[in-house]
């Protein structure tokens, strides 16, 4: 949505106009125009942050989402300043490591030597060493709390017409290993100051060839069941963290394969790098690809950005005063293994599709703000609460360095997020769930124990049990290509699994023009009926901005018509025939001819 044109003012103006021309395909941008209203989204701002880098144009990602007209973002161009990343002084001549040359954790040298005693090849095989992120501790936790598989293990099932294709993908993804640290990397903590992620030089992938049994179940149902991160587990003290088992299915040519990746050193966007460059170098245009980025890059924003005391503050201004849990259905475990949890899925109506981006353009904010709203108020219901705590996951990619939307790793972040589900009239809502969000972005690296603690819950009860993830699925960059020029073409995708801790969550699932919902849920509560509430929620609210904005958010419903009528009328449905001709005598004596042993009259100690 356009605003009265008036063209861009100077050169950054012109300069950020054809930026945003390109990145949302509208022209002619005008110096009043709005990111959100033409359809710029989270992962555009991303992309637009990186451009913005690469012409020492950087600003605080906050104003692309609380000033986001071209003409207030131009002025804020070249306020922010990145941090100074200390450089790697590690090299394959290095013959002693000390705690001076490693800038980016703190350990003793004592430390040190114990970490080198566990590397193949000792310091010779090091290329890197430095904490771990937010995220990644709370996921060591959880690996390390599950007596039994891991809830943070990601699961791919593939199959390949034959073993040369499956061959050239292995030594495709070696390659794709050989250039990115993280894919490199292994986990350290035990006898240690604090846990540690060392980047090797050289890990060679792991890959089992497995036999399967021809008479048995089906292949791929033996392969998923043997492999089940319910149950099984990878070390972590071993690069690369990706395993890979293949088989050969009996009877067949064809050849299966599971992939194995830890959440620790991956997530959405790692996949899909991942895939594209595996691409790359089975099509020859390896040359193509950009510089790899290092993980370290991450590490040195999380521990030399902001302060914790700043986000200290942040967090205790937004939950001092949240004393219970937001718990729906009573869940309160959030320690769990991934266990006993089932999925659904579905997509949503085209139509419902096209007025919510209709509405998030219409009101200069993005589409994930009217999800969130929506999720609010499912949470609010199901816990019957007014104040709502959820978790949500953060790109985490805002405020990293350069290339960061093309580096792999594990950028994502969960954190809190507080709504109001009162009087506030919906448009309302919209906007300031819209300018929370923008808030957290500048937090997007903080830790989740840190702002656990910055709230009135007191451990070990947890602050939110449910975690709401907007992401954005891209098709494969090679869609639309000859199959005989892509092998991957080839390749059959037969599915993935992603498990967390929490008992509920909830994921709404953006492919550019159509949306869907992924709901996981611990047993016997139905995901299907999580994923029926959102869509409800997200139907009352569009229909509200449509015809009653003023209305109060509070009075979204999420109970689907059909569910409705099931509570009120089908359950409570309790008339019966009733042979209304007769005395009661009469149908005393029909009731005693039936059944003549049945007793008729207790008093007492006497039975008639």
């Amino acid at each position: 949505m356009h605003q009265a044109y008036e063209p861009p003012r100077g050169p950054i103006e012109q300069t950020l106009a054809a930026l945003w021309e390109e990145l949302l395909g509208v022209s002619p941008i005008g110096r009043h125009d709005n990111f959100f209203e033409l359809g710029g989204h989270s992962l555009l701002a991303v992309q637009l942050m990186e451009r913005l880098r690469r012409l020492s144009l950087s600003t605080d990602v906050r104003t692309v989402f609380s000033a986001p007209s071209l003409r207030e973002l131009a002025a804020a161009l070249g306020s922010y300043r990145d941090i100074l990343i200390p450089p790697n002084t590690i090299t394959p001549h290095s013959t002693l490591l000390t705690p001076e040359m490693l800038p980016l954790v703190d350990l003793s040298q004592a430390d040190i030597d114990r970490i080198l005693a566990q590397v193949p090849g000792g310091l010779g095989n090091v290329q890197d060493l430095y904490a771990l992120s937010p995220l990644q501790d709370g996921i060591l936790f959880h690996h390390l709390l599950a007596s039994e598989g891991d809830p943070y293990l990601l699961t791919g099932l593939m199959a390949f017409p034959g073993r040369p294709l499956l061959d050239r993908y292995l030594n495709a993804l070696q390659q794709v290993i050989n250039r990115h640290d993280v894919l490199r990397t292994a986990f350290f903590w035990e006898r240690l100051s604090s846990p540690v992620q060392v980047v090797l030089r050289h890990a060679p992938l792991h890959i089992t060839e497995v036999q399967l049994d021809s008479d048995a179940t089906p292949a791929t149902e033996q392969l998923v069941k043997r492999f089940d991160p319910r149950h099984h587990r990878i070390e972590l003290t071993q690069a690369p963290l990706l395993h890979l088992i293949i088989a050969r299915e009996p009877g067949t040519d064809r050849w299966l394969l599971v992939q194995l990746l830890h959440h620790l050193i991956g997530d959405h966007s790692t996949l899909e790098i991942l895939h594209s460059e595996v691409r790359s170098f089975l099509t020859g245009q390896e040359h193509t690809l950009p510089e790899p980025q290092p993980f370290r890059n991450l590490i040195a924003q999380a521990r030399l950005g902001i302060s914790p005391q700043e986000h200290e503050r942040f967090f205790q201004e937004m939950l001092a005063d949240i004393d219970e849990p937001t718990a729906p259905f009573g869940l309160l475990d959030v320690h769990r293994d991934g266990s006993h949890v089932d999925q659904a899925q579905r997509m949503l109506p085209q139509a419902l599709n096209e007025q919510l981006r209709a509405h998030a353009r219409r009101l200069g904010v993005s589409l994930a703000s009217l999800c969130h709203l929506a999720w609010g108020q499912v949470l609010a219901r199901t816990s019957n609460r007014t104040s709502v705590v959820f978790g949500t996951v953060l790109f985490g990619r805002m405020h990293a360095s350069r290339s960061a939307d093309q580096a792999m790793g594990l950028f994502i972040n969960t954190l809190p997020l507080r709504l109001e589900m009162d009087e506030t009239a919906i448009e309302d809502s919209v906007r300031c769930t819209h300018a929370r969000l923008a808030e957290l972005l500048r937090h997007e690296h903080a830790s989740l124990a840190l702002a656990q603690r910055s709230s009135g819950v007191r451990a070990p009860a947890p602050l939110f049990t449910t975690l709401f993830n907007y992401r954005h699925n891209l098709l494969p960059s090679g869609a639309g290509a000859d199959p005989i020029e892509d092998p991957l073409r080839s390749i059959e995708w037969l599915g993935a699994e992603e498990r967390t801790n929490y008992p509920i969550s909830l994921s709404v699932e953006d492919f550019g023009h159509a949306l869907g919902l992924t709901a996981q849920a611990l047993s016997p509560l139905s995901p299907e009926r999580l994923c029926a509430y959102m869509q409800r929620a997200l139907e009352q609210l569009v229909h509200a901005l449509e015809h009653a904005p003023e209305t109060e958010v509070r009075q979204l419903e999420i109970i689907p018509p059909e569910e409705r009528t099931l509570l009120l009328q089908s359950w409570n449905r309790t008339e019966a025939p009733y042979p209304e001709q007769l005395c009661i005598h009469q149908l005393f004596e029909q009731q005693a001819e039936r059944c003549p042993e049945a007793t008729a009259l207790v008093y007492e100690s006497l039975c008639l």
